[in-house]
């Protein structure tokens, strides 16, 4: 089914209120909600609304929580999600984070919150400030550490943000693990196979059966170093801030608990240091582009973004059922 955007934002605003979410807790999590699906994130876009819309009813998130930020020192923001979304708490404070206009650089740190979703959705509206930013995520367990074969870290994504000069920021977000969960539990729901290198089964082998996937433990990438990675991340989202451990944290599709995960942020002010920053910026990106042949991550996703604001985007009309389902509860 083709939507506009418009029609997306009033299909799930309906049903994140019928789903028992504040006003404030439903327009930040729409936001990124839709945000993604028109950078063409699918994965954590509207299919992904389902699972937020079912925490919520189920009580894994509290759709009326109320995020106690407090300032520990003069850029330093600690949120506390109180079992709700991660992005309430992060709204709150994103105008504050500017300050690191001021100071240099602002940390964002959070404790007690559901997944995040995309995670380049936090470092790309702080790039959109002017502000060059690299966030750190956890949630539970489905990725073997170093030596390990049973999961002891979530996927343990990190986004990377810089803006540049007349053009799109340039965003990187990607996952610890060989890939994200969500492609898997996709691979399952259809029935393909996965690429070996992404998973173990239960008792510790390599599988390309995405259902035995998800009852092992996902692989990172790159052996070791993607592994330390992982760890690395794990103590900058839940290590700082108080968050459950990825071992530690309720699973996020089942069950009444929150994960309780955590979410770090870091914004600094490059102007501070070099006032041409944004230009140098866009002409480096610009000649690794057209004279190297490098991706530069972060195009993609504003021109999918360009065009789904002018012709909307095609949604699975499973997708769209499911979520008028809620949505017909707030109207009920």
């Amino acid at each position: 089914m083709q939507l506009t955007l418009d029609q997306a934002t009033g299909l799930c605003r309906m049903a994140a209120l019928g789903a028992g979410a504040n006003e404030e807790a439903t327009q930040s999590l729409v936001a990124s909600i839709i945000a993604a699906e028109a950078e063409g994130l699918s994965a954590v876009g509207l299919s992904h609304f389902i699972d937020y819309l079912e925490a919520i009813q189920d009580g894994r998130i509290d759709g009326n929580a109320d995020p106690v930020v407090t300032r520990p020192a003069l850029a330093v923001y600690l949120s506390d999600a109180r079992g709700g979304l991660a992005h309430t708490g992060f709204d709150r404070t994103i105008d504050d984070l500017a300050s690191g206009k001021l100071f240099g650089v602002a940390i964002f740190s959070q404790k007690n919150a559901y997944t995040c979703g995309a995670l380049g959705y936090f470092t790309g509206r702080l790039a959109g400030q002017g502000l060059v930013s690299f966030a750190a995520t956890n949630g539970p367990a489905v990725l073997a550490g170093s030596g390990s074969v049973k999961p002891v870290y979530c996927t343990n994504p990190m986004s990377f943000a810089a803006p540049a000069a007349d053009g799109p920021p340039l965003i990187i977000d990607q996952s610890s693990s060989a890939t994200a969960f969500v492609n898997i539990r996709k691979a399952a729901e259809d029935g393909k196979k996965i690429p070996e290198g992404w998973a173990l089964d239960a008792s510790g082998n390599p599988t390309t059966d995405p259902a035995a996937a998800m009852k092992g433990a996902m692989l990172a990438f790159g052996g070791q170093r993607g592994a330390n990675i992982a760890l690395m991340v794990e103590v900058l989202a839940a290590g700082i801030s108080g968050a459950n451990w990825s071992i530690d944290a309720p699973w996020f599709s089942g069950g009444p608990d929150s994960p309780g995960t955590g979410l770090f942020v870091l914004a600094v002010e490059p102007k501070l240091l070099d006032p041409d920053f944004e230009r140098r910026m866009k002409a480096q990106l610009d000649r690794l582009r057209r004279r190297y042949g490098v991706h530069i991550p972060g195009r993609a996703r504003a021109e999918a973004a360009e065009k789904a604001t002018a012709r909307g985007f095609d949604v699975p009309k499973a997708v769209v059922q499911r979520i008028s389902e809620f949505a017909e509860r707030y109207s009920a």
